[in-house]
């Protein structure tokens, strides 16, 4: 397929999936006569395994570890379950960093009466900046 199929098919843009190849994270197509990229069903796996892996939050270096587990095939699920586990530690304490935020914004929210008064309750809280639970 060429490098525009392989785009619609998988929902990503032509210049990450060249940004991918610049950097390892997808192997170079081979190339037909006339200079253009040729991928395979190998490709469209590999990068939608990125994509979802990205999609996770993975770096794009955790995503390199990751394809080279996959990549070994003799490796133990453990390795690959301790990098899922360590996502996953750091999905939930975005979460809670999320509750925070949230629970700040309510509040100044709440504190605004949405007149025009010029000591907006919002504007003076990001002002004052005291510790309340964001930063």
């Amino acid at each position: 397929m060429t490098i525009g199929e392989l785009s619609k098919r998988t929902g990503c843009i032509i210049e990450t999936i060249r940004y991918y190849e610049r950097i390892g994270v997808m192997p170079a197509p081979p190339r037909t006569a006339g200079g253009h990229r040729i991928y395979d069903r190998d490709h469209l796996k590999r990068l939608n395994f990125v994509r979802r892996a990205r999609a996770l939050g993975f770096t794009l270096d955790q995503v390199r570890g990751l394809l080279a587990l996959a990549d070994e095939r003799e490796t133990s699920c453990a390795e690959v379950e301790r990098l899922a586990r360590a996502q996953l530690d750091q999905v939930r304490a975005r979460i809670d960093d999320l509750g925070r935020m949230e629970g700040v914004l309510d509040e100044m929210v709440a504190r605004c009466a949405g007149g025009s008064v010029p000591e907006c309750p919002i504007l003076e809280a990001l002002f004052d900046g005291g510790d309340e639970g964001v930063g």
